[in-house]
């Protein structure tokens, strides 16, 4: 929502889950019932004039197939991002749900936007962080049948993210940050992406346009005093 807003866009919400998390760990995930789901997105996409959709983590099949039943109704560029894996390792996807994105979400998509790890997923084969991005992205538009946008930003080096679908290969690099936390960077780019495309922008206008605000944000971050590891195990009580 805050990209959304600094991106000069209206955000709606649908939620899927309710998630105790911090850039260390995930303490707890809490589904929203399919059906209440649905609710929400029939309330907003009946309402509302969207001009983009972004979809995040949606934990089960039963999830996926609400949000996908709903979405192929709709005219709106969608982007997925195809949240599997939190950057502490922790699985925000139930495994039997893999058939369904694959089969009923990812097809859907104006664009998709794995990192390395939820690539290696859908291609069915882990991708080392030296893997050859292009050849990976290209691969993996090959097997989804649409526009990929395959995040490089976990590698060393600069951060290069690689656009692949009927056009060819096109790569976006940005400047790595040193000393930036970069916990929800790829949620907060797919969201730039989304409010590009809702503004107008073509696909590689969009891509670009999102890249250069996600380092802009990691530039301009702000620092607070203290640990962050000493923080993730305070208790607070009430």
């Amino acid at each position: 929502m805050k990209t959304f807003t600094a991106c000069r866009v209206f955000g709606l919400t649908a939620l899927t889950c309710v998630v105790a998390e911090t850039p260390l760990r995930v303490l707890s995930v809490h589904p929203v019932p399919p059906e209440i789901l649905e609710d929400q997105l029939s309330l907003l996409l009946g309402l509302y004039p969207v001009a983009a959709v972004k979809t995040g983590m949606l934990l089960s099949a039963a999830h996926i197939r609400v949000a996908a039943r709903l979405l192929a109704l709709q005219a709106a560029p969608l982007v997925v991002d195809p949240v599997m894996i939190a950057s502490s390792g922790d699985a925000l996807i139930e495994q039997e749900a893999l058939g369904a994105l694959t089969s009923e979400l990812l097809p859907l998509a104006a664009l998709v936007t794995p990192n390395l790890d939820e690539a290696g997923v859908l291609l069915g084969a882990r991708l080392e962080p030296d893997a050859g991005l292009d050849a990976a992205a290209a691969n993996l538009f090959a097997a989804i049948g649409r526009p990929i946008l395959l995040k490089g930003g976990h590698r060393t080096g600069a951060a290069v993210d690689v656009l692949a679908d009927a056009a060819g290969i096109r790569r976006f690099s940005g400047p790595r940050i040193p000393g930036a936390s970069t916990h929800g960077t790829g949620c907060t780019l797919s969201a730039a992406i989304t409010a590009f495309l809702a503004r107008g922008a073509s696909l590689d206008q969009a891509v670009a346009q999102g890249k250069e605000f996600v380092t802009q944000a990691l530039a301009r971050r702000h620092r607070w005093p203290g640990n962050l590891e000493a923080l993730d195990q305070t208790t607070v009580t009430h």
